[in-house]
């Protein structure tokens, strides 16, 4: 059977035309060099160096099988540098999902970015669902590391760690008395003057997790929500807000949005109520861009863990 290093000792043979200099080159002695070119050739079937007084050249099947020799040896050195920057984290793909809440909190993008630049050569594609379907995905090979709100149960074959808690605001008209009232002051308010709101809220069924959150602070704040409308995304609710339906209560960072007619205002919740963030990804050995974007999250996520809500 031929092997790589017979294709290696036949190239370094050929490029030299002598066999003593082939062997110096390749580290090895001339006796051994000369009795592995005479095997290769046996199996071969047929001569690939004509030897001369001083020196060797090639056959014409030399000439032909050196030349497939260096292609093949070429192709294995692309293989191993392809791995080798693949387990790096320079090359690949790095499918990541993120529920509509978490897709425009900072950190996220901030490693996103600092992936792209840091791997430009590696194709990052984005999935935006809710946290049900981010799992059924990450199950199925379809989706690699996912943000979601809450989790709401341990998944077999999957890492689930919550890396950050963000405050939440209140949305609100523009022209709602409360907003003409803060008039543009960032003190938080009660989330008891909600009392008598409308509420439009994210759909249960597809955020669990932070409709849930919202009720039980409502209840403990004195008061049952008025939950008058609910949108399938919450960047729908917004849209609710600024048509003058209702308010709505929101993670912070999506005031970064700056939706037109929408005012935001930071909640006195007691810390009763946050929007935590959950990193999660497939169990085992990860690819090489996912262990280069996990350390990037890891590096990065206690710079934004609790920072005050800036509407």
């Amino acid at each position: 059977m031929i092997e790589l290093r017979h294709l290696r000792y036949a190239v370094a043979v050929a490029d030299e035309g002598h066999i003593t200099r082939a062997a110096e080159r390749l580290g090895i002695q001339q006796p051994p060099l000369s009795q592995q070119i005479a095997k290769l050739e046996t199996i071969v079937g047929a001569p690939l160096f004509t030897r001369l007084p001083r020196g060797v050249e090639l056959t014409d099947a030399g000439r032909i099988f050196v030349e497939r020799a260096r292609g093949i040896l070429g192709d294995v050195e692309l293989a191993v540098e392809a791995a080798r920057r693949h387990a790096l984290g320079e090359q690949g793909r790095l499918a990541i999902g993120l529920t509509s809440s978490s897709a425009f909190h900072p950190l996220i993008t901030s490693a996103i970015r600092v992936l792209g630049e840091t791997s430009p050569e590696v194709t990052i594609t984005l999935e935006e669902t809710n946290t049900p379907s981010l799992v059924a995905d990450m199950h199925a090979g379809l989706v690699d590391v996912a943000f979601v709100r809450s989790p709401r149960r341990e998944e077999i074959g999957l890492t689930i760690s919550r890396i950050l808690d963000e405050d939440m605001l209140v949305a609100l008209p523009e022209r709602h008395p409360l907003a003409l009232a803060a008039g543009g002051s960032q003190q938080p308010i009660p989330l008891s003057q909600l009392a008598n709101e409308a509420f439009i809220l994210y759909r249960r069924p597809t955020g669990p997790g932070l409709y849930d959150g919202i009720i039980a602070a409502c209840l403990a704040a004195g008061f049952s929500p008025n939950v008058r409308h609910e949108a399938p995304r919450l960047l729908s609710t917004l849209g609710l807000v600024a048509a003058g339906l209702g308010i709505s209560i929101i993670p912070a960072s999506m005031a970064q949005l700056g939706t037109m007619g929408v005012a935001y205002l930071p909640l006195d919740t007691g810390n009763d109520l946050t929007a935590p963030l959950y990193l999660a990804h497939r169990s085992g050995r990860p690819s090489g861009p996912l262990r280069l974007f996990l350390e990037i999250i890891a590096r990065d996520s206690r710079a934004y863990a609790r920072r005050p809500a800036q509407p």
